[in-house]
Parts: structure tokens; sequence; C-alpha cells
């Protein structure tokens, strides 16, 4: 289990005395720990959703490596990656874009999605088997436009007005 695989890291990392690895692991253990008791009863998560939330702990992180990048905070911009490079070592490979075109297309036939009102089925079925190995965000619009969805860029279907079409005479 994952959650076992990390909390060997952070003895091996303690016995080691890496200060940076150690802080980071329990970071990771801390988040797991508050998505766990943050509901009404204490749940506890799968690896699936320990990917998630260190896939969401990845992203916090470039977000303030971007921000302390245009700050010219070197030091801090080397602790951040430093960080993501020690939780991506938990996550799974990431899928190319095209990948991810291939899995979700062999998806949505697999589990006969067809229309918009399968969106979420299809979205569930994605996130439990892909957790960690895609953008959910680029996954979510290529699962709409396949489905028949249009994204806010384009043209929607065309619609004739009324009498259109109708017989001449």
């Amino acid at each position: 289990m994952l959650r076992d695989d990390i909390n060997s890291a952070l003895k091996e990392a303690m016995k080691a005395g890496d200060k940076r690895r150690v802080s980071t692991l329990r970071l990771i253990n801390a988040a797991i720990l508050q998505r766990e008791t943050s509901g009404a009863e204490r749940a506890t998560l799968s690896d699936a959703e320990i990917l998630d939330v260190m896939g969401k702990m990845i992203k916090q992180r470039q977000e303030s490596l971007d921000i302390y990048e245009k700050a010219g905070r070197a030091e801090l911009a080397a602790q951040e990656r430093e960080e993501m490079a020690i939780i991506a070592a938990y996550l799974p490979k990431r899928m190319s874009d095209l990948e991810a075109a291939e899995a979700i297309s062999a998806l949505i036939k697999e589990i006969e999605a067809a229309t918009l009102k399968d969106m979420g089925r299809t979205m569930a079925a994605l996130k439990a088997r892909f957790s960690g190995q895609m953008d959910f965000a680029k996954a979510g619009a290529l699962v709409k436009k396949l489905l028949g969805g249009y994204s806010a860029g384009a043209p929607g279907p065309v619609r004739r007005p009324a009498g259109w079409g109708a017989p001449c005479g």
C-alpha cells in the first residue's frame, strides 16, 4: 500500500538525516490525514485517493515555483523543485496527451458512454483507473467533446429558424 511505502521512506529518511525528505514526507502524511478527517466521519483513503492528494500537492508547488521564479527567489524555487521531485517519486508516470486521448476513447467504448449524461460516470471511471496519470482538466474537456458536448470556443449545433426546410407551396 502506498501509505506504507511513504511511512517506510520517512523512517529511512529520518535515519539518514535527510531533512528535506523528512519534512516533505511529513507534509504528505499531514495532507492525507487532513483529507481523511475533513468529512463527518473519518475515512481511510485508498491508494487512488492518496495519489489525488499528492497530485494536488504537486500542483500547489508548481504554482509556488512559478511565483518564486518571477520574484527572483532562487532558493525558495529550488526548495519547491526538491519537494516536487520527492512527491513525484510516488506518483505513476504521467501519460502524454496522445496516450490519455487513447485511454479515454477506449474507456468510453468499454463503459458504453454515449451522451453528455454519461460524463460523470466516465470521469469517475477515469479517476479510478488513471489517478495521478493524467491531467483531469484536459481529460474532462476531451470527454465532453467525445460525448457530443461543445467546448466554450467551438460553435454549437446549427439550428434552423422555424419554417426552414418546410415544403414550399
